[in-house]
């Protein structure tokens, strides 16, 4: 009778500890539930263009008519002609070399920083050239999401540089593996950007090649153990904002993408959209024209005067996103007109059936604030974290 009791005690107290592991997942899913849907409520005005814009596509081609002038009809349509504008941007900006998938990682340096460890590492970023950078991993053995952070030098996103860069740090803290990098040499030496095989003879436009150095190292945070790979997004400002929207178009790998103010299309009017420069999509072997708009003494070299006389811009590459979503966080050089090129990704997301992938907000000044930087971390939190 007791080895009898003990055994329905036994029992009793396994169904008990079910019961409590069971309630405990309950309610840990639901207050999951409720965050993302806190987030969502936040974040779901950046998903609707003003009146002002609605259904305006202005005169950018669209990526639904293929090159020869046929009408994209349907999903598997686009999948051809997502291949199409793929193929003809890299054919014209110069194939990628192979990707660097195996990352050997060099650890420079360790240190624990509040609730995550800064790691200094090196690795290669290009086939013949190796960079130093910041990888930010959380406390805790499970498996998170990440972020790259791209801009002209790694400090700032960690937060030891320019003020409210600090993307990488303020991602960390709320549970991110971070990767900082950026192109510290190439900046001291106001060359800015990567030219493969060499400066001298590049075969891959800059800006582009940038991409490739942000896939190498998505690569590298994939291998990382505590990295969800499916959940890697990537941000910059600026220059880093131009860099970050070439890297997640390019490479589909990206889950998600925030550019901040890089000018997300081609403007010979404004100084700061300067797609000319030879660091971007203006390469020319060297002596380089003069920085500053183009004029007729100044006038641009390389791709960048064919891709304007061709009628190409860079709303097609935007749509390369669908349906992965991407935020424009606004200022001086995207205001709320840039709706009229997204409006051309958002038309691409409606044929695919998906509905708030594309989002804008907007601030009067270029550079990030506090409110702009807190909108793109709930971004990040809701597609990374809670989607």
């Amino acid at each position: 009778m007791n080895k009898f009791s003990n055994k329905i005690k036994s029992y009793f107290l396994d169904f008990v500890v079910f019961v409590l592991i069971l309630g405990c997942s309950v309610i840990t899913e639901a207050q999951e539930s409720n965050t993302r849907l806190s987030v969502w409520n936040k974040i779901e005005p950046y998903f609707s263009p003003t009146e002002k814009f609605k259904n305006n596509f202005g005169d950018y081609r669209s990526p639904l008519k293929f090159y020869d002038e046929r009408i994209v009809k349907n999903a598997e349509d686009w999948k051809e002609r997502r291949e199409e504008i793929l193929k003809q941007w890299n054919v014209m900006m110069g194939e990628w070399p192979p990707l660097i998938k195996d990352q050997k990682v060099e650890f420079l340096e360790t240190t624990h920083r509040e609730n995550f460890t800064q790691h200094k590492i090196k690795f290669y970023w290009t086939p013949n050239e190796q960079t130093t950078g910041y990888l930010l991993i959380p406390d805790g053995k499970e498996k998170k999401p990440a972020v790259i952070t791209v801009y002209y030098e790694p400090e700032s996103a960690i937060g030891l540089g320019v003020e409210n860069r600090d993307f990488a740090y303020q991602l960390a803290k709320r549970g991110f593996v971070c990767l900082s990098i950026g192109t510290t040499e190439a900046t001291k030496a106001k060359t800015y950007s990567l030219y493969y095989p060499d400066i001298k003879s590049a075969k891959v436009e800059p800006l582009s090649m940038l991409g490739y150095a942000a896939a190498n190292g998505w690569y590298l945070l994939a291998n990382i153990p505590q990295v969800d790979s499916t959940r890697i997004g990537i941000v910059g400002h600026s220059f880093g904002g131009k860099w970050a929207m070439f890297a997640s178009c390019l490479f589909d790998k990206f889950a998600c993408a925030v550019w901040s103010d890089p000018g997300i299309v081609f403007d010979n009017t404004r100084e700061n959209i300067n797609y000319w420069e030879p660091w971007y999509l203006g390469y020319s072997p060297k002596p380089w024209r003069e920085r500053g708009l183009i004029t007729e003494q100044n006038p641009a070299t390389g791709l960048y005067p064919k891709l304007i006389t061709d009628g190409y811009d860079l709303h097609e590459l935007h749509a390369l996103m669908a349906p992965r979503p991407f935020l424009v966080s606004g200022g001086a050089e995207d205001t709320q007109s840039r709706w009229i090129p997204l409006n051309h990704s958002i038309a691409v997301n409606n044929l695919l059936g998906f509905e708030n992938r594309v989002a804008m907000t907007n601030r009067e000044k270029h550079s990030p604030n506090s409110e702009s930087n807190e909108q793109i971390y709930l971004f990040f939190e809701f597609f990374l974290k809670y989607h």
